[in-house]
């Protein structure tokens, strides 16, 4: 194959990998903030509480089985989801395995309904959707939405 040859073939590889990258951005820096400041944000850095039942940690409130689903990053459980930068990426890992769950372009509302209630609390209709209303109603007094 030719230099040239070559180069136009890296350069489509580029392109092609560029689209999939913008088509699966994702959840928006906006929309995590507000996840954050909705579940307490900073003044839950470091800790864990109880929440109907289960743990809940760190400044997005995670549970054991979010963080499972979020790829289980960190190191365990507590020493992610207390931490600031490690509970961003588990949402954002959780956010991208089931989103598209929603609809091909999830809005903020499927993203924070998912985040409170599971991955089907996105689809309208269900029980999961109705148990996140109040969450949603927080989310846009608290956010602007």
């Amino acid at each position: 194959m030719s230099t040239t040859l070559l180069q136009r073939v890296f350069s489509l590889f580029l392109l092609a990998t560029a689209l999939v990258v913008v088509a699966n951005a994702g959840i928006t820096n906006q929309c995590l903030r507000c996840i954050c400041k909705v579940e307490g944000c900073a003044s839950q850095v470091g800790k864990c509480r109880q929440d109907v039942g289960s743990l809940s940690c760190g400044p997005y409130q995670i549970k054991n089985p979010y963080w499972i689903d979020g790829g289980r990053r960190g190191g365990g459980y507590e020493t992610c989801t207390k931490q600031t930068a490690c509970s961003e990426a588990t949402v954002r890992a959780y956010m991208d395995r089931y989103g598209r769950g929603c609809r091909s372009n999830p809005t903020c509302e499927d993203y924070m309904r998912m985040h409170n209630g599971g991955p089907s609390a996105c689809k309208a209709g269900t029980s999961q959707y109705r148990a996140t209303t109040g969450y949603w109603n927080k989310a846009k007094r608290l956010c602007g939405f």
